[in-house]
């Protein structure tokens, strides 16, 4: 099944604030900084004296009279370019337009732009104390990018549940990017697919999570495809749901960096009973199965980690077995600094 969607051509179906402060966020997934002469001249486009095609000839005139020294250059040229792809709902759910996407967004930028990198490489993570996650190997992107789409394309969500559905979500997005197919620009490439694979789902996505998380999503993405099982560290996709509940149901948790690195992560946290205890912590109403495919661990193991913890009285089941959902109980057999990782209700 081929997903497209075409809209009207008119820019103003999504507000200007909207389109603009997501492109400036998006930025900071690489830590880049917009100068301070765009953000002044993207405050006019908010204010509706100026359309997107007017800022980026601005933009681009001023950038052939004084050459950017630092990465301002590509920051603000790239916002106004997210913010123009954004603007637009005409979507393919295809490899070829994850490329073109890319195309886009970098063209006159990079070099690469818009093709699959030629080399593997690694990246230091600052979330993982300078280690990097394992990237798909470069002989592999396009068999690779083509099973997932593929994957995806013949997925069924008639009949799940909005939880199942954000589950679902989080594991789609976190192999994409681990794939990373391209030299640079991937995560910022990944969000603009992502936003409008979103909306062609129906989703509103017009809220201000990735204007001010985007650092956190991608912080996210990197925990949610990391290993190393000698420190007891496994990947860990909570944080990544957290912030899709928070973007596609305008939930309020807290999406806090440092609760992300490695160094703030206890041995016994990494424990079966306190990674389900946090995917509890996420969505109360989570199902056995789904834990299950989340921790990458069987259905049989599951239910003997949620019997340990109702027998430690960490746990509770309200409401009963088909209906209910589990409330995290005061009565907690982890340390205290553990304890300041999860919050109890």
């Amino acid at each position: 099944m081929e997903i497209v969607i075409y809209n009207n051509g008119m820019e103003n179906k999504y507000s200007n604030k909207y389109l603009i402060e997501t492109g400036i966020g998006l930025q900071d997934v690489d830590k880049l900084k917009n100068s301070s002469y765009f953000l002044n001249e993207s405050n006019r486009y908010i204010k509706g004296e100026i359309s997107l095609d007017e800022l980026d000839r601005i933009i681009n005139s001023y950038y052939k009279s004084k050459p950017s020294t630092n990465r301002s250059e590509e920051a603000d040229k790239i916002a106004v370019k997210i913010s123009k792809c954004i603007s637009d709902d005409s979507f393919t759910f295809t490899v070829g337009q994850l490329l073109s996407i890319h195309k886009t967004l970098f063209e006159n930028v990079f070099e690469h732009a818009g093709k699959l990198r030629s080399y593997n490489f690694i990246k230091k993570e600052w979330v993982l104390d300078g280690e990097s996650v394992t990237y798909g190997d470069f002989h592999e992107l396009e068999s690779t990018l083509q099973y997932d789409f593929e994957l995806e394309r013949n997925f069924k969500y008639k009949n799940l549940s909005i939880d199942q559905i954000i589950n679902h979500l989080a594991n789609f997005i976190a192999n994409l990017w681990q794939i990373h197919v391209f030299e640079e620009g991937n995560t910022r490439t990944v969000a603009v697919f992502f936003i409008k694979y979103l909306r062609s789902l129906g989703f509103d996505v017009t809220n201000d999570v990735f204007a001010k998380n985007a650092w956190y999503f991608r912080n996210a993405l990197v925990r949610a495809n990391y290993n190393n099982f000698i420190k007891g560290i496994f990947e860990d996709k909570t944080y990544l749901i957290k912030f899709l509940r928070n973007l596609l149901l305008n939930e309020k948790n807290e999406l806090s960096n440092k609760e992300l690195h490695i160094g703030s992560i206890n041995d016994k946290e990494n424990s079966k009973e306190s990674r389900v205890l946090k995917y509890i912590e996420t969505n109360p109403y989570i199902k056995t199965d789904d834990l299950a495919s989340l921790l990458g661990i069987s259905v049989r193991t599951i239910k003997s980690v949620l019997k340990t913890l109702v027998v430690n009285k960490t746990i509770v089941r309200v409401n009963g077995k088909r209906y209910g959902y589990w409330k995290i109980t005061k009565r907690h057999y982890l340390s205290e600094d553990e304890m300041k990782s999860i919050k109890l209700n």
